[in-house]
């Protein structure tokens, strides 16, 4: 639920902007930006976005939901989804980390609290990345969603670097932040979707 709204609410905040939102051009913070201006970094480019509020109301309640998902699941659902040991700790922490990164990159917008906000991104794409790849010896899942779950975080990892140097491999700037946040996202779709059909079968 907390992922369908996000990529739902993308939509509808970059569809009310006079100027057309680009996934490849601009960013996803782009969307919560609370003034219109030109912005020059990381690559130069006009952003308003006029439904800013909705967007931001939206990185918020991702981050809540899946910080509360990670957490509730380790603490209820301990051997039924992740194993025992540091490497489920580990991954279940970092990953809530992620959780309160979209938090903050909602309650901080990039152009108003610059530094809060590429704290909440370093803890979505790299703490939660990290996570994100550690799930794959933390899962009690079979092989191939483990094996899944960590592939996800390193290709995440790798595009995180390659944004981070401004190496975006023919997707732009905007389209090599997405390889880099939306893994996390769809993972956390697809575990969510795998529960309610294991579930159902019971």
């Amino acid at each position: 639920m907390g992922v369908a709204q996000f990529f739902v609410l993308q939509g509808v905040v970059g569809s009310a902007w006079a100027r057309p939102y680009s996934w490849a051009r601009n960013n996803i913070s782009d969307l919560g930006n609370a003034h219109c201006a030109w912005q020059p970094d990381p690559e130069p480019r006009y952003v308003c976005s006029p439904e800013h509020a909705l967007m931001n109301v939206s990185f918020v309640t991702l981050g809540v939901l899946f910080a509360a998902g990670v957490l509730l699941t380790g603490v209820l659902l301990t051997g039924a989804l992740w194993r025992r040991g540091a490497a489920a700790t580990a991954s279940r922490l970092l990953l809530a980390g992620a959780g309160a990164g979209f938090v903050l990159a909602g309650l901080a917008p990039a152009d108003m609290h610059e530094n809060q906000h590429v704290l909440g991104a370093l803890l979505i794409m790299a703490t939660g990345n990290l996570g994100l790849l550690l799930s794959g010896a933390a899962l009690d899942l079979p092989r191939p969603l483990r094996w899944g779950s960590g592939l996800l975080g390193a290709v995440a990892l790798a595009a995180f670097v390659l944004f981070l140097s401004h190496h975006y491999l023919g997707l732009g700037m905007g389209g090599m932040e997405r390889v880099a946040a939306f893994p996390l996202l769809v993972w956390a779709a697809a575990l969510g979707a795998r529960g309610l059909v294991v579930r159902g079968a019971r």
